[in-house]
């Protein structure tokens, strides 16, 4: 309920920067509402079985650890010797279905699985891979959230105030990728798939607070230096010499 509040807020601000490659968008939110539901029946079966606090994170963990050794072993280099974007029928379904099964599956947004995926095997640019991922994002969340809807409590109160923040935090996120490139966008993000990986690793273990500290000081570091930045930006804007 929550990823359907960001998708649709980032969805309008990227819209407005020719973020998005539709035709790429269209397919990963077909075949990612395709694999929501195939994977709704896994997550009910292993929370039957008393798997869903083990299973779920362990495997979180291995994904954590792939996308952010992924992102952050690129350089610009690499970049530089890459092919243009060219779309691909089969990396597009292959992300799409993994976004959107993992997506059910984790309790995550789908763009936190594509994202990686689209910058690693379909070399879109950062900012790019955003942009296309939340369109497909909003499609997949909102098949999800549909499913879960008529299958399990939700507490809609607390979805409506997150999709509030939602609102308001994807707005200023897209005008972010604006300030950086997509070198600096990739190592923020791979440093955030670290963090967040290691606050599940501390959660596993019982260390919920030390998991909170971890991830929440990160996010600190991120909101100032964002701050910062666009301070600095929009002075070099105002200023004369520019």
């Amino acid at each position: 309920m929550y990823s359907i509040g960001t998708s649709v807020s980032g969805v309008f601000a990227h819209l407005r920067m020719n973020n998005i490659f539709w035709k790429t968008a269209a397919v990963l939110g077909i075949t990612g509402v395709a694999a929501t539901q195939i994977a709704h029946p896994l997550v009910l079966w292993l929370e039957a079985e008393h798997l869903d606090k083990t299973v779920i994170p362990f495997l979180y963990i291995l994904l954590l650890g792939y996308f952010a050794l992924s992102l952050l072993n690129r350089s610009s280099k690499q970049d530089s010797k890459n092919a243009p974007f060219q779309f691909s029928w089969l990396k597009a379904v292959f992300i799409g279905f993994t976004g959107g099964f993992l997506s059910a599956t984790l309790g995550v947004g789908g763009g936190f699985i594509m994202v990686p995926l689209l910058i690693s095997m379909m070399k879109l640019p950062a900012r790019k891979a955003v942009g296309t991922s939340l369109v497909s994002v909003f499609a997949i969340v909102t098949a999800g959230f549909i499913t879960y809807a008529f299958s399990t409590p939700l507490d809609f109160k607390l979805g409506a105030l997150l999709i509030i923040g939602a609102l308001i935090g994807g707005q200023l996120g897209a005008k972010l990728t604006s300030i950086y490139d997509d070198e600096q966008i990739r190592k923020l993000l791979g440093i955030l798939y670290v963090i967040t990986m290691s606050s599940v690793i501390f959660k596993l273990f019982h260390q919920d607070e030390a998991g909170i500290t971890v991830l929440g000081g990160y996010i600190s570091f991120l909101l100032i230096l964002f701050l910062k930045d666009t301070i600095i930006h929009q002075r070099r804007k105002a200023s004369p010499t520019n």
